[in-house]
């Protein structure tokens, strides 16, 4: 029988890392289209910590409005314990994996016990994957696929009206990943080689035999040189970093490139037209569907899912201090007794 009452981490008022703690909480009752999850793992984002500290310099008008007490996370990794009456896809004693809800809202409640989550979020976690590695996949690996491979909705960026188009890719295609060595990075990385383009990786000295291993088929330590410097006619950028400095890659691109910042950047359009390129980004939506691709790829060994390191849910804070300092060789995954 489920119980209760479960633990988790919850944010009761924005700020650092001690903002969360470690308490007792209601176990959520899945509504209709949903199941029930006891939660094995849970894999931190971006998101997370920018809810936690409150979405500083977000504009009032793309913030979303939180309800506090919040439980943060969107990535899980679990078993089924209970189905909505409706829901026919999953049984109790499934494992599965999923993305949940994001972006409506930006956290869901992973970092707990138990979780709810639509059926429709949700892909069967492969044997072969472990709990962490499952967790450690959803949103840095659907980020990477819609942007490099299908979009999978038709929702505009809410940063950006242009409509994201993803490029064919195939071995006469050549793609630059900047941020290559994070979440997103090293898993475009593998999705644009499974497609059978050339790849350049952009990171530190430090990932360079790690993003080697994982396909890069050429290697830039930004430490010693500027990619914008060194390479060009390049047909896709994708910018994992993203942010303010994304537009110096336009020189990098070939007439008719794309420019895919993760993280919306600052662009001028008759800048783009002067380059003869398309800027445009999306905004990762939970997709069970695509996920289940992903997870096959990985479960067949295409895809490596590289872990930056594992803590247990009641060091919460500690891995939320492990990604501020920045750096990550993969994702950071908490786990759940």
């Amino acid at each position: 029988m489920t119980p209760t009452t479960m633990k988790a981490i919850r944010l009761h008022a924005f700020g650092g890392p001690r903002a969360l703690r470690y308490e007792e909480a209601p176990v959520p009752v899945p509504a209709p289209g949903e199941v029930l999850v006891r939660v094995r793992a849970a894999g931190l984002n971006p998101p997370d910590w920018y809810v936690r500290e409150g979405m500083p310099g977000v504009p009032d008008a793309f913030k979303p409005s939180f309800d506090l007490p919040l439980i943060p996370g969107t990535d899980v990794s679990g078993v089924v314990a209970a189905v909505a009456d409706d829901v026919r896809t999953f049984a109790p004693g499934d494992e599965v994996m999923g993305l949940l809800r994001f972006p409506d809202p930006m956290q869901s409640g992973a970092y707990a016990e138990y979780v709810t989550a639509p059926a429709g979020d949700l892909a069967l976690k492969p044997a072969g994957v472990d709990h962490v590695h499952a967790a450690a996949l959803p949103m840095s690996g659907l980020t990477a696929w819609q942007y490099l491979i299908d979009v999978g909705h038709d929702r505009p960026s809410p940063f950006q009206e242009a409509r994201h188009r993803p490029v064919r890719l195939d071995d006469t295609t050549t793609v630059l990943v900047n941020g290559a060595g994070g979440g997103v990075g090293h898993l475009a990385l593998q999705l644009a080689a499974w497609k059978g383009a050339r790849t350049i990786a952009v990171a530190s000295g430090a990932h360079e035999r790690f993003l080697r291993e994982l396909g890069a088929d050429a290697y830039i330590d930004y430490t010693r040189e500027r990619p914008e410097d060194v390479v060009r006619d390049v047909d896709v950028v994708l910018d994992a970093v993203g942010g303010p400095t994304s537009r110096r890659f336009l020189p990098a691109l070939k007439r008719g490139g794309s420019l895919f910042p993760v993280y919306v950047g600052e662009f001028d359009e008759e800048e783009n037209a002067r380059f003869g390129v398309t800027v445009t980004g999306t905004q990762v939506r939970a997709n069970g569907a695509q996920l289940a691709e992903l997870a096959a790829l990985v479960d067949a060994g295409t895809v490596r899912v590289a872990v930056d390191s594992v803590h247990p849910l009641t060091q919460a804070r500690a891995a939320h201090e492990r990604a501020a300092e920045g750096h990550l060789q993969g994702k950071i995954v908490l786990t759940v007794d």
